[in-house]
């Protein structure tokens, strides 16, 4: 009985907990947050003190994005591994989540201070000179994870004491545009006779007669960029070198890096070959 003397109503406790009492009915019909006490005759629901901290854990996990079936998963697994897993990849998640927004911004942002001309990317028509290449192909989640395979390869020169003697970059495998599952080469341009163990490769790339997109600022101008090209290849009726090698597969070359300069200050070479 004196337990019972310490039970809050459902009102009481929706005060202290942040939670509405209509959420509060919710978690208890899911088997999420079940009061400690329901009355059999009025059907009044009561809460005991130490489910301030459930109700805490409950609110948290919401506010972070987790559905209700989630949710009392989770609060099983509370101090194990998987639990500790779980938030990992929502932090990952929400992560994602805000690039795409900022991106999105940062396009409504353009759109509004240039309208369609897009005045940060520019188009010309360039031989891209002959180069060797020290290459790491891998594939990754997104092309924003192209940095897991830097991350990779540029330890691995380091180790070797080579260094780029040019503006790294990084060629597209895929036929198509795909939203995950990227086939990514990047690439750092060296000396003529380099040699290399895998899982790096050398690589001989010939010039190239290409259209050149130059991208002043953020990386989410490429898109824009390959309409540019799209639009500038189309009006002189050219068209796209095709074939299976290296040398027909668009590829990016980037002039400045985050790790140099800002984002504003970023300048990337969007290149598509020629036929």
């Amino acid at each position: 009985m004196a337990e019972t003397s310490t039970h809050m109503t459902i009102g009481r406790f929706s005060s202290l907990t942040r939670l509405s009492v209509r959420m509060l009915r919710h978690y208890d019909a899911h088997g999420v947050l079940v009061p400690a006490v329901v009355d059999p005759g009025t059907g009044y629901r009561r809460y005991a003190p130490h489910q301030l901290r459930d109700a805490a854990d409950v609110r948290n996990l919401r506010d972070v994005g987790f559905g209700v079936s989630a949710i009392g998963a989770l609060l099983e697994a509370r101090g194990t591994p998987a639990w500790t897993r779980a938030l990992q990849m929502q932090h990952a998640e929400l992560q994602r989540e805000v690039r795409e927004a900022r991106e999105r911004v940062s396009l409504i942002a353009r759109l509004l201070d240039h309208g369609e001309n897009l005045m940060s990317i520019t188009v010309t028509r360039t031989i891209v000179p002959a180069m060797t290449v020290v290459a790491l192909r891998g594939t990754v989640p997104t092309y924003s994870d192209e940095g897991r395979l830097w991350g990779q390869m540029m330890p691995l020169l380091a180790r070797r004491s080579i260094a780029p003697i040019g503006p790294c970059g990084v060629i597209e495998h895929d036929d198509e545009y795909v939203e995950s599952d990227v086939d990514l080469s990047i690439f750092a341009p060296v000396l003529p006779g380099t040699r290399i163990e895998e899982p790096l490769h050398v690589v001989d790339l010939p010039a190239r007669d290409c259209l050149v997109a130059r991208v002043r600022g953020s990386y989410d101008q490429i898109s824009q960029a390959h309409d540019l090209i799209n639009s500038q290849m189309a009006a002189e009726s050219l068209t796209p070198r095709s074939g299976d090698d290296l040398a027909a597969r668009t590829f990016n070359i980037y002039l400045s890096t985050p790790d140099r300069v800002s984002e504003v200050d970023l300048v990337t070479d969007v290149c598509l070959p020629l036929s």
